[in-house]
């Protein structure tokens, strides 16, 4: 059984930057087992495998899977196969079925290699419960007790689809200096999603963001570019801006002390008090194609 394959970088428009993501097409005879097999092949932080979509107005369904295990939604899968299926199909606006429901992004592009694309998120941003004493927090990326919380953000828990705790560090260099112990890891943060740290600081004196971020997984190691924990991070914003109606755009950069620096756009939107939207955006390049030549037949 052969079938294509295509690789983007995201959340970048330079190729070897952002983060990497496969995209396998036309596997609509693929089973769960064997699209957990293939992602674990990639060894990327996330591959997509586009079908037909179940409702004909929609452009694609899509399953999303880490080495580990499938997502109902993950940010940078969604943009990255929005951008190919745009320049592919020459369609701009891409509706795409995934476990989290329909996310319809606005796709543009930008060259034969190069789009960007923009989603509103499906499920907006909540709290889920109180994160980690501070202390408890620092031991395990390495700073002290006085690192942790930048201006008037504390550490908190937020989901929009999966959760994260997030982390708010004094500065840059404290950001830039983590290094995790995960002695312990699961005794401070718990067990499942909940267990991914999203540290971030404000950037006062750093020009092109208006954040820096960094995203620790316990079994993956580090994310150049988390769309989901951005998502997240759209909650904790909200919760912390004093206005009670506003329409803002921030830019997050991730992915610089791995040497593949990213760019995320976040839209935030509040009315009367309360958040009424959060949106994710950014670009994608291709990085090349090929085919997948398995030894295996579907069970029909």
């Amino acid at each position: 059984m052969q079938l294509n394959y295509h690789l983007l970088d995201v959340f970048t428009d330079t190729q070897f930057t952002g983060n990497p993501l496969a995209i396998v097409t036309k596997a609509d005879l693929l089973n769960t087992e064997i699209m957990q097999r293939i992602a674990r092949e990639f060894a990327l932080s996330e591959t997509v495998f586009v079908s037909q979509p179940i409702t004909q107005r929609n452009t694609a369904k899509i399953r999303i899977f880490t080495p580990y295990q499938e997502l109902s939604f993950a940010g940078h899968p969604t943009i990255g196969t929005a951008v190919l299926l745009g320049l592919t199909q020459r369609s701009t606006a891409i509706r795409l079925e995934e476990g989290i429901g329909v996310i319809t992004c606005v796709m543009d592009k930008l060259g034969k290699k190069l789009g960007q694309a923009h989603f509103s998120i499906p499920q907006l941003p909540e709290e889920t419960g109180a994160a980690p004493d501070s202390g408890a927090i620092a031991k395990t990326l390495g700073l002290s007790e006085e690192q942790i919380g930048c201006d008037v953000f504390e550490p908190a828990r937020f989901s929009s689809g999966l959760e994260f705790t997030l982390v708010p560090v004094r500065d840059h260099a404290a950001l830039a200096s983590i290094k995790l112990e995960r002695r312990g890891w699961a005794d401070t943060y718990g067990e499942g999603h909940r267990a991914n740290v999203f540290g971030f600081t404000i950037n006062n004196d750093r020009v092109g963001a208006d954040f820096s971020a960094r995203m620790f997984d316990p079994k993956a190691g580090e994310d150049p570019a988390t769309g989901s924990a951005a998502a997240a991070l759209i909650g904790l914003l909200a919760k912390n801006l004093k206005a009670e109606t506003v329409q803002h755009n921030y830019t997050l950069e991730q992915g610089v002390e791995m040497g593949r620096p990213s760019l995320i756009n976040i839209q935030l939107g509040k009315r009367d008090g309360q958040l009424v939207h959060g949106g994710i955006g950014g670009k994608a390049v291709l990085m090349g194609q090929g085919i997948l030549d398995l030894d295996w037949t579907p069970s029909l």
